[in-house]
């Protein structure tokens, strides 16, 4: 609750301690001068409630409880409704605004709450653990999502759903480029999804190194994300492609050492660092490198296409920028946004 005026801290707690006095909740007070009141109330079921009162004006309740059945969760809906209603006769209309947030459910079987790029918690809609191995490298979740179908989760990162034909298409140039014939090198791309969608647009080679050296997520990924990658997993090499499983810092050497060009780098290893001291990002370190490394196998007139962070992180964004005019040789550069379905935000 979040006043108009500044709150009577005794009126508030006299006001609202029947309420969780009638579910038979026992109270501990604590007292602050000039910072209000924090009343618990515990019940003997475990649950309880924490009411926090804060002289300027805000009004704060916390009530966490086990409960796994309807039931249980019309009771903490009755409750919020009195104190609600007791708050809006005490204050009438002082009150500028009353905001219930939906429940969290810590500990459950599914975990439904994942960090966007920028800090935000999101909590999806999902319904099924599809996937849950640890790798020697990392964690490697596959979930399924009602609205995103499933999606890969690397080490609490997500990275793809297969909902997110905009992420692929963006990466590959937005339907601007052609294929047709090229050689294509894609760093990373471990679900699969850019070289699906390349090889149907017939190139001359594409070769991919899925660097997180990790056979476990193109398994995982071939098994349950087929939606994104198809069949191009289920073989190591075809027609048109092959995928290597091996770390990329040494391939993009032995590359420039060899003078193979590409006419395509799609680097879909990581995205930009949050970080914006890169002087103690040793993340930075490695991007700088993979793009000077990229750029000896880039031919004159060829494109490296990769995705940069969040809107929201324009500093990150705007620190990746300033690398570019760093590299060994001069390049110039395009950037585009696209909303990528399952990130829940812009990219």
């Amino acid at each position: 609750f979040s006043l108009n005026l500044a709150a009577d801290c005794n009126a508030v707690l006299k006001a609202l301690q029947p309420i969780f006095q009638e579910q038979g909740m026992t109270e501990t007070v604590h007292n602050w001068e000039d910072h209000g009141y924090l009343a618990t109330y515990i019940k003997k079921n475990g649950s309880f409630a924490n009411l926090r009162i804060h002289p300027h004006g805000l009004v704060l309740v916390d009530l966490q409880s086990y409960s796994d059945h309807t039931k249980g969760r019309e009771e903490v809906d009755q409750l919020l409704n009195k104190v609600e209603e007791r708050m809006k006769e005490l204050f009438h209309g002082n009150i500028k605004r009353v905001k219930r947030l939906p429940a969290i459910l810590r500990g459950d079987v599914i975990d439904r709450y994942w960090p966007t790029a920028d800090g935000r918690l999101v909590e999806y809609d999902i319904d099924e653990v599809v996937y849950d191995e640890d790798s020697p490298f990392q964690n490697i979740k596959i979930l399924h999502s009602k609205q995103f179908g499933n999606i890969l989760i690397l080490s609490g990162d997500v990275n793809l759903a297969e909902s997110d034909l905009a992420y692929t298409q963006a990466i590959m140039g937005s339907g601007k480029e052609d294929y047709t014939g090229k050689e294509v090198l894609i760093l990373g791309g471990g679900d699969g999804g850019i070289l699906y969608e390349i090889v149907k647009l017939k190139p001359k080679m594409v070769t991919m190194v899925a660097s997180n050296i990790d056979q476990m997520v193109i398994d995982g990924c071939k098994k349950y994300m087929r939606k994104t990658c198809g069949d191009v997993l289920d073989n190591l090499k075809g027609e048109c492609y092959q995928v290597l499983i091996e770390d990329c810092i040494p391939v993009l050497k032995r590359y420039a050492k060899e003078g193979r060009m590409f006419d395509y780098v799609i680097n879909d290893l990581t995205a930009v660092p949050i970080s914006t001291s890169p002087e103690e990002d040793s993340t930075w370190e490695f991007l700088r490198l993979i793009l000077d490394l990229s750029m000896k196998v880039l031919k004159q007139d060829g494109k490296y296409f990769t995705q940069g962070n969040c809107i929201n992180l324009t500093d990150a964004l705007t620190l990746y920028e300033e690398q570019l005019s760093r590299l060994y040789c001069p390049v110039e550069f395009s950037k585009e946004t696209v909303c990528v379905p399952s990130y829940m935000e812009l990219y």
